[in-house]
């Protein structure tokens, strides 16, 4: 089982891998295109959207993983996906407009941009793919996944290349990031369907409820603790800006997409790792302690490469005038490696039903973080929001670790 998590991750990180070499090259055009201002601008536009799929999505995939292992299960749970994703889809749009047209100037996005930050918003709201996402993992079909993924940056570092020389506006970096996210789900549902029909007659909010009496209580408990992960990295960018300026938030977002790498990699291991634990929960707490020893050993290694060779990195990809990152760089890189090694522990949490711990354990951390925001960004800047960052991570990666040693946390 370890082997097949570990060959699963290693799929996943495949297209993780081409996806931070080329995001390397479009952070480079799109910086030294935009500049630090218009860059920054950009930032908090494309976070936006980030943040409205973050809270309005939900983690469809897990409920298709849980239930899904059976055929008539899986039907079930598919069609009961599906209509989740609908409805994360109205909600999420309903929200994005009212916010543009209501939010004042506080609001770092300038009011002639707002109409493509919608358009944007919109976009993205409609490739949400957690549901494909979920048939593949079902499957094992890892590298199918990860030839979906890796659409996303090639699609983003080609626009990239052509629109930084022929009109690099931020409009324009926001067309071609659309059409990434309509690439990258088109291939998702694909790729999905070629693994399993996708059973859209049994569409459905309510059978899988009727079916598992647990079921919204998992699907909220595991969305929530999913948007509380993204309001402690997607939500804080777009607070740096409203408390900063838009050129602070570019600052900590070139310092976030270097210093957070190790995120994308534990993102990756909880989503190879969870169904191995559905599916043996007698060998899922020795699974989950020895992947959490390969991760620390990872983690420290990249957080002395980014101590060594972080601000040379910020120089050759994002210029002189984002060397301010560097300090924010390595905290991330810290809290990333800490996020690597709980990943695991907080997969074998949800596997044994414990979904609203893990929401407790990511809430309450990043509630007193955010409280604290305004006064640590006033004292160190863009440093003092990755130090929130970096202190969330570690009360809950703590509190992962404690949980899943709990004596009473095998009952």
């Amino acid at each position: 089982m370890i082997r097949r998590a570990l060959t699963n991750t290693g799929w996943l990180m495949s297209a993780r891998g081409i996806n931070a070499v080329l995001s390397l090259v479009y952070l480079a055009l799109a910086t030294r295109a935009l500049g630090l201002e218009a860059f920054g601008q950009f930032v908090v536009a494309f976070t936006f959207a980030q943040i409205v799929v973050g809270f309005a999505g939900l983690q469809t995939w897990q409920a298709i993983v849980r239930w899904g292992q059976e055929a008539d299960g899986r039907n079930t749970a598919t069609g009961f996906a599906l209509a989740l994703d609908v409805v994360s889809i109205v909600v999420g749009a309903l929200a994005a407009a009212l916010i543009l047209a209501l939010a004042g100037d506080w609001l770092p996005i300038p009011q002639e941009v707002r109409p493509a930050t919608f358009a944007f918003t919109l976009v993205s709201l409609l490739a949400i793919r957690s549901t494909p996402t979920g048939l593949l993992r079902l499957h094992d079909k890892y590298a199918r996944a990860a030839a979906a993924d890796a659409t996303t940056s090639i699609v983003r570092a080609a626009g990239a290349a052509v629109i930084a020389f022929v009109a690099p506006t931020i409009e324009a970096f926001l067309i071609i990031w659309g059409l990434a996210e309509l690439a990258t789900a088109a291939m998702y549902w694909r790729l999905a369907a070629r693994t399993e029909p996708i059973q859209w007659r049994r569409f459905s909010l309510t059978r899988l409820p009727r079916e598992q009496a647990g079921a919204w209580r998992f699907v909220i408990a595991t969305s929530l603790s999913a948007a509380v992960s993204t309001a402690s990295r997607k939500l804080l960018v777009l607070l740096v800006g409203v408390l900063g300026g838009a050129a602070m938030a570019g600052i900590y977002r070139v310092a976030a997409q270097l210093g957070e790498g190790l995120l994308k990699l534990a993102q990756a291991l909880l989503r190879a790792v969870y169904p191995e634990l559905v599916r043996d929960p007698g060998k899922a707490r020795a699974i989950a302690g020895k992947i959490s020893r390969i991760a620390v050993i990872t983690g420290l290694a990249v957080v002395i490469l980014s101590l060594l060779a972080g601000e040379w990195i910020i120089l050759a990809i994002a210029g002189s005038a984002f060397l301010p990152a560097y300090l924010p760089m390595v905290l991330l890189s810290a809290s990333a490696a800490l996020e690597l090694a709980g990943a695991s522990l907080e997969a074998l949490l949800v596997a044994r039903g414990k979904a609203m711990t893990t929401l407790m354990l990511r809430g309450v951390p990043l509630v007193i973080g955010l409280a604290s925001l305004s006064w640590l960004m006033a004292s160190f800047g863009a440093t003092g929001a990755a130090l929130v960052v970096l202190g969330a991570s570690g009360v809950s990666v703590a509190g992962f670790a404690l949980a899943t040693n709990d004596r009473h946390a095998h009952s």
